[in-house]
């Protein structure tokens, strides 16, 4: 709920900044590593946008896919969770490229 909130305050600030009366659309870019559950937070922005300058905005969630590179292989592997090895040689050592993101990507107001 916390990250619901957030999401919603700071489209709001940027909304009347803006002199907007309403915020007709909130596209979000957050990565499968994020630590975030998209059931929840969706759930979340529901009750976080109500009686706002967001109650009617579309929500749009991007969900970028986690990915590494392995340090002692070199290679490239899709990372489902933060604790993993690599794929190609068993190595727990590699270097998180992708997926950690949690961001407003972009706001429509009217």
């Amino acid at each position: 709920m916390s990250i619901a909130l957030n999401i919603v305050e700071s489209a709001e600030l940027a909304a009347r900044e803006n002199h907007a009366h309403r915020i007709t659309r909130i596209d979000l870019e957050i990565g499968e590593l994020a630590g975030v559950l998209l059931d929840a937070l969706n759930f979340s922005l529901e009750v976080a946008t109500q009686n706002t300058l967001a109650a009617t905005a579309q929500i749009n969630i991007d969900q970028i896919k986690g990915s590494a590179r392995c340090r002692n292989c070199g290679k490239t592997f899709h990372l489902t969770e933060l604790w993993a090895v690599c794929p190609h040689c068993d190595d727990f050592q590699y270097e998180i490229l992708a997926g950690k993101v949690l961001k407003i990507k972009t706001i429509d107001i009217e």
